[in-house]
């Protein structure tokens, strides 16, 4: 395998080699703390709008962007390397729940710009910013029949997810997006449709952004919702020659560990990353979760000494707070490092 030659995010690719990167937290548990109202979601643009929007947190770049560059400068100024677009529904598939479909590139544009804007403003040499253009599952899927009395039905095809997703990619690359994440993978399906999207978006205009690739384990039985266990998905998406593979989402740090392990041995032509939910749901904490900072920050601490991670964060029910603790226990440990040709060459292609 030949090592990309990034036209975005060659700094990034820089850096993997030298310290471990750190990538923010949850943007909803973050939204979720500014209690905001139907209204909010609304603003003077969709005061009209036939259907409640409240929860469509993609629309927020449109009614109330300063609460999503609030929550991008608190974890900048928490340490974070890497921020992630506020567009993890921002696909016209998506966006077909609000009858708002067409507003999708709008969106990702909006979102990419207020992240690259928080980005540049803590920017400085020695610690330069990224913005990861959050490309996530869509609430159809190629796998998966909607109707369990018809194992062989599908309310979407491969080209409409592609379509989909390309079209998203369209609007990160406009709006500033360093790299792109495919994230919260449950089938793996449909991350192809979104790696063949943003292999073709990058053909076409002969800008190569490093991708990063994120499934999800849904339980202990080490699959994801698809199927597959971990080393099979790597090999599925291995051909796309991602800057880092990895975990997020569903399980906390602990019953994430074996996995990450597994795939910090096999991946050997790229770089590992891990941002777990701050542990199990717990209705009674601020955040929904039952993991405090400290918690959190000593179990990444764990997978940081045993070699695990090139780039860490957090998902669901973690705050600044969190990656702020994450940030300095990780900081005195090496990052993982394979002797591949592919990621040891990282650095010398960028």
């Amino acid at each position: 395998m030949n090592a990309p030659k990034y036209t975005r995010g060659a700094a990034l690719a820089a850096l993997l080699p030298q310290r471990i990167v750190i990538i923010d937290g949850a943007m909803g548990t973050m939204i979720q703390r500014f209690k905001l109202t139907e209204a909010d979601y609304r603003g003077e643009r969709f005061k009209d709008h036939p259907k409640d929007l409240k929860g469509n947190n993609e629309l927020l770049q449109f009614t109330r962007p300063d609460v999503i560059r609030n929550i991008h400068e608190q974890y900048l100024a928490a340490g974070a390397d890497i921020i992630e677009t506020n567009t993890f529904g921002a696909t016209s598939i998506a966006q077909e729940d609000y009858d708002l479909a067409p507003l999708a590139r709008e969106m990702n544009v909006a979102a990419a710009r207020i992240a690259r804007e928080a980005a540049d403003k803590f920017s400085t040499p020695e610690k330069p910013r990224f913005v990861a253009g959050a490309v996530g599952p869509t609430p159809r899927t190629a796998s998966i029949s909607p109707d369990v009395n018809d194992p062989g039905a599908r309310n979407v095809s491969f080209d409409q997810l592609r379509a989909a997703y390309r079209e998203q990619a369209e609007g990160l690359l406009e709006g500033g997006a360093d790299l792109f994440l495919v994230e919260t993978i449950f089938d793996t399906l449909n991350a192809k449709a979104a790696l063949f999207a943003l292999d073709e978006l990058m053909e076409d205009t002969g800008e190569r952004l490093p991708v990063v690739i994120s499934g999800t384990v849904t339980d202990a039985s080490g699959r994801i919702l698809s199927g597959q266990t971990v080393e099979a998905f790597w090999h599925s998406v291995r051909h796309a020659k991602p800057i880092a593979i990895g975990l997020n989402c569903a399980l906390g740090a602990t019953l994430m560990r074996p996995y990450i392990e597994e795939l910090a041995k096999i991946a050997g032509d790229t770089a590992i990353s891990c941002y777990p939910n701050a542990g199990l749901p717990n209705p009674m904490s601020d955040t929904g979760f039952d993991e405090t900072p400290e918690v959190t920050a000593g179990l990444m601490e764990d997978f940081a000494k045993s070699g695990f991670l090139n780039i860490v964060g957090g998902c669901c029910g973690t705050t600044p707070d969190h990656i702020a603790a994450i940030a300095r226990k990780v900081s005195a440990y090496r990052p993982r490092s394979k002797a591949d040709p592919l990621f040891t060459s990282l650095v010398e292609t960028a």
